[in-house]
């Protein structure tokens, strides 16, 4: 039986998107991270500036999410995260997102499963750990809670 382990929360701040219209795969998007930050049981640190949500928004308003960031833990280690998944919901919820207002996530479908590479003796355990994750979308930035597949 598979069981959940709480493995961090995480604030990632967000730039505005970068909006390149409807293209063959979908309207694409590309949505900088600025930064933020991540703390749980296991590991804490900050989000590092220079990563990216390299986004489509499908025909029916499912969001193919494709993130790639990096994380600095508050021992100096650095993790690569690569966060792929999907957010939808009904039309007009997905409308009072796009216009960055207050949604409660509990009314939109955000889930992720994001994998992790260290050269960290202490962290390597996260490149053989698989992970999911739920989100919510703020106006600026993504809350995502992360947990560890056991």
């Amino acid at each position: 039986m598979l069981e959940l382990e709480h493995l961090f929360d995480a604030h990632v701040s967000l730039a505005p998107a970068i909006e390149f219209g409807d293209t063959p795969a979908g309207r694409r998007r590309v949505i900088g991270i600025t930064g933020g930050t991540f703390e749980g049981v296991k590991l804490k640190g900050r989000i590092l500036d220079g990563g990216a949500d390299w986004q489509v928004i499908r025909a029916d308003g499912t969001a193919e999410l494709d993130t790639r960031y990096n994380l600095e833990t508050d021992d100096g280690a650095l993790i690569y995260i690569q966060n792929w998944g999907y957010r939808h919901g009904p039309a007009d919820v997905l409308a009072r997102l796009g216009r960055g207002e207050a949604v409660d996530p509990s009314l939109y479908y955000f889930r992720t499963v994001p994998t992790f590479e260290t050269s960290s003796a202490k962290y390597a355990w996260l490149n053989r750990t698989i992970c999911v994750g739920t989100g919510a979308r703020l106006a600026d930035a993504v809350e995502l809670k992360v947990y560890e597949v056991k």
